[in-house]
């Protein structure tokens, strides 16, 4: 990983918003294509699924979910769930950024579509009983569209 990336994935959680921010975009527009980092940070990534921070969180989610197509050892495969389970954080602007996002993991291949697919639809089922379900059963709906 180059020092200016290292230093974009460092500053994610600066506390500093603005820095943050700034470098949030930078590594997602640096995802949006295969890179050969993604396991220098992945680890990383898969933590901050749980950190107390919903910034954290969602920034964390939004990049795993992009980084599958530099896969090859298809670890998306096991560390999914958890990056599922960010699409039900208590704060739901963390699990909307994090449902938006996981389309992606589905552009690996074969298996990840299915696993997609199926997370998606167990989660539009489970999402019934939830204050926001129609809005959460529309995003899933407007994948279709990307």
């Amino acid at each position: 990983m180059n020092p200016a990336l290292r230093k974009d994935f460092d500053n994610l959680r600066s506390l500093n918003r603005e820095t943050s921010y700034k470098s949030y975009l930078r590594l997602m527009k640096a995802t949006d294509r295969p890179v050969d980092w993604a396991y220098a940070v992945w680890d990383d990534l898969v933590e901050g699924l749980t950190d107390k921070d919903n910034h954290v969180r969602a920034i964390a989610a939004q990049l795993l979910a992009n980084l599958p197509r530099s896969d090859p050892k298809g670890r998306i495969l096991k560390d999914f769930p958890v990056l599922l389970s960010v699409t039900r954080d208590e704060r739901f602007v963390t699990a909307r950024h994090s449902l938006q996002a996981i389309w992606k993991v589905g552009l690996a291949g074969e298996k990840q579509q299915k696993l997609v697919m199926d997370g998606l639809a167990r989660r539009f089922k489970e999402c019934a009983s939830e204050k926001n379900c129609t809005l959460i059963r529309y995003d899933m709906i407007e994948f279709r569209y990307i």
